[in-house]
């Protein structure tokens, strides 16, 4: 993905590309490193503890343009934050405020890792911190899956951001469903700043959405607060606020 002019050479339509996603996964088995206990954790609305994303196995790395991956972080953080006060009062009341964007933090190092609340982030983790009300995500976690494909870190840092949206509503406007909701505001914001032509999708990163799914999925479907859900609900979740934007995500 990249950051674009208004006029978009080729945009892409959520649905079609909805549907390619689903039919390439529907019926796949994924073998992900399982999420330690202490992780099993609440969503934002029911802790003041860290949301997190599960930790990714080890990812060979071939050759890692640093540059490149700093420019596609902070066109990722620029095109969330961007869409969220663009659309903000067209979809909720009151007014928007982005959370604190603390950004990359080394997890190998714990007693330099961002604390929410009492915890400190731990290693191989993405965080939406209610407590701080920020946004943070491990180096190493967010350079082992870009050597995936770009799209990694635009999936991480909208969903993210989208627990920090759950955190300025309505209580009863939050799934308890939380991850899944999540992944589907961050669908909703991706295909969203694609049509309103600040973010454009490259060759590929259909294939590394689909790839990253399958890193981050649980072995087991959703049963309850705290789950994320198993790949391929996370993808249809993230598909369905794709296709039919950030209020399909509340129905």
């Amino acid at each position: 993905m990249r950051e674009t002019a208004r006029n978009l050479q080729r945009r892409w339509r959520a649905g079609a590309a909805a549907a390619a996603m689903l039919a390439l996964t529907g019926a796949c088995q994924f073998e992900v490193r399982p999420r330690p206990p202490a992780e099993a954790r609440a969503a934002a609305q029911a802790t003041p503890a860290a949301t997190r994303s599960p930790a990714t196995q080890q990812i060979p790395r071939g050759t890692f343009n640093e540059t490149e991956f700093q420019e596609d972080l902070q066109t990722a953080e620029t095109a969330t934050d961007d869409f969220w006060r663009r659309h903000w009062t067209e979809l909720f009341t009151g007014s928007y405020t982005a959370p604190r964007v603390v950004g990359l933090y080394d997890g190998r190092d714990p007693s330099s890792a961002p604390r929410c609340g009492k915890e400190r982030l731990t290693r191989d983790n993405a965080a939406y911190c209610p407590s701080g009300d920020y946004v943070a995500w491990d180096a190493h976690l967010m350079r082992s899956g870009y050597a995936r494909g770009d799209a990694w870190v635009y999936l991480v840092i909208a969903h993210e951001w989208g627990h920090a949206v759950q955190a300025r509503l309505q209580r009863g406007l939050v799934s308890p469903a939380a991850e899944l909701q999540a992944d589907c505001l961050a669908g909703a914001v991706l295909y969203g700043s694609a049509d309103d032509g600040t973010l454009q999708f490259e060759d590929g990163d259909e294939q590394e959405l689909v790839d990253a799914f399958k890193v981050i999925g649980d072995k087991a479907p959703w049963t309850k607060p705290g789950d994320h859900g198993s790949a391929v609900q996370r993808l249809r979740s993230f598909s369905r606020g794709g296709e039919n934007g950030v209020k399909a995500c509340f129905t």
